[in-house]
């Protein structure tokens, strides 16, 4: 077993069609972090949690000052450099992704959830749907995904 589940499900999950341009675009639309909804879907897919609004948002206060501070300036800096085939936009990406990691890291500690039987795609949109304004069609996406 991975040392973080979380990053391990955050990867797999992040490669199924459609759930990268759902996140991108609700963290673009709301301002949410794509590694925090991570961890609300993981919470109630693979640990079979439903997370409290006031858990989730102790959780992400704790990580704010790594996203203001790192991962944000991160991924700014490779949002304008926008060449994919340049050498320093991959290193720029590849930077920003092992600051995410880190933030999964922090993540996976402060939840102290384990992966268990008993979670599904209607518990990880319930979690979500805690970060999101109700009704965005692109957490059905995103728990449609999770499901498939």
């Amino acid at each position: 077993m991975s040392a973080n589940p979380f990053w391990e499900f955050s990867l797999a999950v992040y490669g199924r069609p459609g759930v990268p341009a759902a996140c991108v675009a609700l963290q673009d639309r709301h301002g949410l972090d794509v590694n925090v909804l991570l961890f609300a879907a993981w919470a109630g897919m693979a640990c079979g949690t439903l997370l409290s609004a006031d858990r989730l948002a102790a959780i992400d206060s704790t990580i704010a000052g790594w996203r203001q501070e790192v991962v944000r300036p991160l991924r700014a800096a490779r949002r304008r450099v926008k060449t994919e085939d340049d050498a320093f936009y991959q290193r720029l990406k590849a930077v920003e992704l092992e600051a995410e990691r880190i933030q999964q890291d922090r993540l996976f500690a402060l939840g102290g959830l384990t992966p268990q039987p008993g979670g599904d795609a209607r518990m990880a949109l319930a979690n979500m749907a805690l970060l999101a304004p109700s009704g965005d069609p692109l957490l059905e996406v995103l728990a449609a995904a999770l499901a498939g």
